[in-house]
């Protein structure tokens, strides 16, 4: 214990970028849980679209929008999700796959779809960055 206790000391910054990992480690598990929503990548969102004709909700600001969005995607800004989930009420028995750049946000609008009942929530995990990266298409354009 003495030599654990004496290597921690002369290795400050490797032990702190541990408990680092660690702790992003945890949080990504659990993440998922607290959220209540589940976590899908890219290929199974288009499995949703194309099987179970899932919405895609963009959670995204108006300009991050312009920029690039996945076919057909409903676009909500998070911040006026609460005002607008009337919008969805028509897609409640159809799978809901949010997203937004990196999935911190769309996780959050998952969160608040299921205290409003929605049942068939899913966080599209990366957000539009991993949809992207897994050369899947995108339009750009207005909402």
């Amino acid at each position: 214990m003495e030599q654990f206790i004496e290597f921690v000391g002369n290795h400050p910054y490797l032990f702190t970028a541990l408990f680092i990992v660690i702790a992003l480690l945890i949080g990504s598990i659990v993440g998922e849980l607290l959220w209540g929503a589940q976590a899908v990548l890219p290929q199974e969102a288009t499995l949703l679209i194309n099987r179970e004709d899932a919405v895609i909700l963009d959670v995204r600001e108006e300009n991050e929008y312009k920029q690039g969005h996945i076919l057909n995607a409903m676009h909500i800004p998070l911040g006026a999700l609460s005002s607008k989930i009337g919008r969805l009420e028509k897609f409640r028995n159809r799978p809901i796959v949010a997203n937004c750049l990196n999935g911190h946000r769309s996780a959050r609008a998952c969160s608040l779809l299921k205290k409003h009942g929605f049942e068939k929530v899913y966080n599209l995990k990366g957000g539009i960055n991993a949809w992207q990266e897994a050369s899947l298409p995108i339009t750009r354009g207005k909402s």
